[in-house]
């Protein structure tokens, strides 16, 4: 069996990671996080979104957070945009990439945005011809592909009908998430070759959530699929909002520490990345949930002793 040699990772953790936090996170916070996260070599990191304050007041700030950071060349900055005002937002910010979103989960489309899956899709037509004509990245997301709240499985074929829905929008790379983190390997295996049977494996990308512990074990499974482009977030922050039950994404440290342990290249300072995730950590006064992370701060404290 042979693994992907090098693997991109997506930093999530200034956006969704941020985004559930029920204090607001002070902008020029947000503006270090991402600034850090872009110094330890991330080629790809969710910095904001644009969507409406009611629904996400945590992201309120958006375009001074995008005024503000220290763009890192070769870095794209990517945000999410549910629709054209969202859009008109990151194009004035001069984001690099918009992210859209959909489910694969019929109750989970009808629950939270009251249509088909098929209709919410088609919602973001204008937004996907405005993101090509401006030459802007135009990325996708599948929510609720390996499990869903309301409706428990999801069909494999309902989530290559997304998958190959969002190619022909023009997406350049889709996002396969385990919105709920109930994935096993097997299931995540099978998922992602359906998907990539249909789609070109490079421009799928795994975003897992360690609900129950299983993040790391799906992204070997991913990789066994032939995926080279994971998700994950630093010291684990986040969550989904509209999923009742469902724990951070995996976190960024522990993904690194088992890339690198596997001789699979990232171009990302692991050292770095756990100093970041400690900060973001004890500014939010709150656990942090790498493994990796939090043993490697107790070694550094060991030999400091």
């Amino acid at each position: 069996m042979v693994l992907p040699g090098k693997v991109k990772i997506v930093e999530v953790g200034p956006r969704d990671g941020l985004q559930n936090e029920k204090n607001f996170v002070p902008t020029d916070i947000k503006v270090e996080l991402v600034n850090q996260l872009g110094d330890a070599g991330f080629l790809n990191i969710e910095a904001t979104s644009f969507v409406s304050p009611k629904w996400v007041p945590q992201m309120a700030d958006g375009a001074q957070v995008m005024q503000a950071i220290k763009r890192r060349e070769g870095t794209v900055y990517s945000v999410l945009t549910p629709n054209m005002r969202g859009f008109e937002g990151a194009l004035a910010a001069k984001a690099d990439e918009v992210v859209i979103f959909g489910a694969a989960s019929e109750a989970f489309s009808q629950k939270n945005i009251n249509c088909s899956i098929d209709e919410s899709i088609d919602r973001f037509e204008p937004v996907a011809r405005a993101a090509k004509e401006a030459g802007i990245r135009l990325r996708g997301s599948i929510s609720c592909a390996l499990g869903c709240p309301y409706q428990g499985e999801v069909p494999v074929e309902s989530v290559v009908h997304v998958a190959q829905r969002l190619i022909a929008l023009g997406c350049d790379e889709i996002d396969v998430a385990d919105t709920i983190g109930v994935a096993t390997a097997s299931q995540v295996y099978r998922v992602m070759s359906a998907v990539t049977e249909k789609v070109d494996p490079r421009q799928v990308s795994g975003h897992f959530h360690d609900t129950y512990g299983q993040a790391l074990a799906n992204i070997y499974a991913s990789l066994q699929a032939g995926i080279s482009i994971f998700h994950s977030s630093v010291a684990g922050l986040g969550g989904c909002p509209y999923a009742k039950g469902a724990t951070g994404n995996v976190a960024t440290e522990d993904v690194l520490y088992m890339l690198h342990g596997m001789g699979i290249e990232t171009g990302i300072d692991l050292d770095a990345v756990i100093t970041t995730g400690q900060w973001i950590s004890d500014y939010l006064q709150r656990p942090n949930a790498s493994r990796a992370g939090k043993a490697l701060i107790n070694k550094r404290a060991a030999v400091c002793a």
